[in-house]
């Protein structure tokens, strides 16, 4: 028997959003972990949590930097354009 579906929206009460981000975010670098492994694919990923707290993964292979570097060379969008200023 599988699980039932849930609404996708914002869980109003802040412990149970607290750790149901805690569970999803660690799924995420495991998922992150296995298609690196599995697919010899180069994975990074950031997350930041409310409270702004950074969680990150990449690759063995790549540093972080050289991983940006790459997305921004790929996608041809600047990441370090200074308009773009963090408050």
């Amino acid at each position: 028997m599988g699980r039932g579906k849930i609404e996708i929206k914002r869980i109003e009460n802040a412990n149970n959003r607290v750790v149901t981000f805690s569970k999803r975010r660690n799924g995420l670098v495991k998922k992150a972990k296995e298609i690196t492994v599995l697919c010899d694919a180069k994975v990074a990923l950031i997350v930041f949590a409310s409270n702004g707290k950074m969680t990150d993964y990449c690759c063995p292979s790549m540093d972080l930097g050289a991983m940006l570097d790459q997305y921004q060379k790929l996608s041809g969008k600047k990441l370090w354009d200074a308009k773009h200023e963090i408050p």
